[in-house]
């Protein structure tokens, strides 16, 4: 006689139990539970792009004037343009340039900053309320100090993107060493690891996390900051063509540059979150 085994019936010792999915736990089969899903994917989809409908529309029709807003074809018009006579390839390596420079150096100085106070009682003492000071200080304002102490030309605008992106590495640094479980540190020390030895394999792996958090923070607000110093005294780069099409009431040339800082933002956010999937891979 054939025993039919009912859902709720235990596993045969040996055998491996298989997870049923959490619509069939509920009651719900999956192929239900994917038609039920559906029509939000297809409302996020088209949200979008009826959003972008309706602007053309409102352009085409006169309801937004070009001097306020342009129209999202005559925005690609002009993207295509600048980027064929060489202008936006040239603004962007400008840019870019300055960025890489200013993150660079707030990074290496964040991340220095952020593991001397969290690895030593006295440079936290000493520097920690200090950091912590100039930290609540807005930095986008320091900008006429800036020019005061170094001019009109590139340095003012690498060292405001260093500010920028120094202080969330140094934050997120700092928490993470302190967070690291103190009963791995005293496992190390049981197993005589050299001061090396612990940071490589218990410090660093322990607060790799946080850091890569940091990174992300610290490369958003380096973004803002170039925003911000392109658009003082600048003779290059994507906020001076933003500042001379704002004198020309060129709103298309503005969205474009626009687009393309928040391109930026977004690709340099999805490299530093594949780096964490990547180097965390461990944690599973």
């Amino acid at each position: 006689m054939t025993v039919l085994a009912t859902p709720t019936a235990a596993a045969a010792p040996g055998s491996a139990a298989v997870a049923a999915p959490p619509s069939a736990v509920r009651g719900v089969p999956p192929a239900a539970a994917r038609r039920r899903r559906s029509p939000l994917a297809v409302v996020r989809l088209l949200s979008p792009v009826g959003a972008l409908l309706l602007w053309q529309l409102a352009s085409s029709v006169g309801l937004l004037p070009t001097r306020l807003l342009a129209g999202p074809v005559t925005i690609l018009r002009t993207g295509w343009s600048l980027a064929a006579d060489g202008t936006l390839g040239t603004a962007l390596e400008v840019s870019l340039q300055r960025a890489a420079i200013g993150f660079a150096a707030g990074a290496l100085v964040g991340v220095a900053l952020g593991a001397l106070t969290g690895l030593s009682r006295w440079a936290d003492a000493l520097l920690d309320p200090l950091l912590q000071a100039l930290r609540t200080l807005p930095f986008l304002g320091l900008v006429p100090l800036l020019i005061l102490w170094f001019g009109i030309g590139e340095l003012p605008k690498v060292v405001l993107i260093g500010l920028g992106a120094a202080f969330p590495l140094y934050l997120n640094t700092y928490a993470g060493i302190r967070a690291v479980d103190k009963r791995l540190v005293e496992a190390a020390t049981t197993l005589r690891l050299s001061r090396v030895e612990l940071l490589r394999h218990v410090i660093l792996p322990g607060a790799a996390g946080p850091v890569l958090v940091g990174l992300r923070q610290g490369l958003g607000v380096a973004w803002l900051s170039l925003i911000v110093a392109e658009q003082v005294n600048a003779d290059a780069g994507l906020g001076q063509m933003i500042m001379d099409a704002r004198d020309f009431l060129r709103t298309d040339v503005i969205v474009v540059g626009l687009l393309i800082y928040a391109t930026l933002g977004l690709l340099t956010d999805a490299l530093v979150r594949l780096l964490e999937r990547k180097a965390l891979a461990w944690r599973g």
